[in-house]
């Protein structure tokens, strides 16, 4: 019966979201990934994306970012591809400011909007993090929020969190805990998110930004 749930639940979000749903990426083999690892200066930290509907007001995807020995991003069965980040197993790898930018920006767009919301944690926290993603395998289509809310909920200090298919609901968790910092990013280009994803990839090829 469990099963029959949460199948029945997943079929029932297919619809909204669309950007929970993509195409696998090939896994990226350990020379690039070695190649390509970025360490952010800045504190170990949890950043949750949540991309919301403008007209909806309705979760569309849920990725997070993790911030350890490495800044990876776990987008289970996320659209995001761009040909300088490989990916592995839904993670996507060298996370530099500028594909953190092209990240979001590829997801912001006239229709959806990002909600960024980012707490610091202990370095333990975050390497944890780092192993339970790294260590998740591919997520089945619509159930990002799933498995992002099940990552969490395994790291101490975040016990709180529930394990949900809905973004938005997450997302609401996620925003209860302590320390938690904010940001609403948008853009108001092309509705397309290939458009979005083909026009940063092309930034990124470029070396914009760093």
């Amino acid at each position: 019966m469990a099963g029959l749930t949460r199948t029945t639940a997943a079929v029932l979000l297919c619809g909204a979201l669309v950007a929970c749903a993509a195409p696998q990426q090939p896994n990226a083999d350990d020379a690039t990934l070695q190649r390509v690892a970025y360490r952010h200066d800045g504190p170990p930290s949890l950043t949750l994306y949540t991309m919301i509907n403008n007209r909806t007001g309705q979760g569309a995807h849920t990725s997070l970012m993790v911030n350890a020995s490495e800044r990876v991003i776990f987008d289970p069965a996320g659209s995001f591809y761009a040909d300088v980040v490989p990916e592995r197993d839904d993670v996507l790898y060298g996370i530099t400011p500028a594909v953190e930018r092209a990240y979001r920006g590829s997801h912001a767009r006239s229709t959806h909007h990002v909600v960024v919301q980012t707490v610091e944690v202990s370095p333990e926290q975050a390497q944890l993090a780092y192993q339970l993603v790294t260590r998740n395998g591919r997520v089945a289509g619509a159930f990002c929020s799933n498995a992002t809310s099940s990552v969490l909920a395994q790291i101490p200090g975040f016990e709180s969190i529930e394990t949900t298919f809905y973004p938005g609901k997450l997302s609401e968790q996620f925003a209860a805990l302590p320390g938690v910092s904010t940001q609403v990013y948008r853009e108001n280009d092309s509705a397309d998110l290939k458009e979005g994803l083909e026009k940063n990839n092309a930034l990124l090829n470029a070396g914009a930004g760093s």
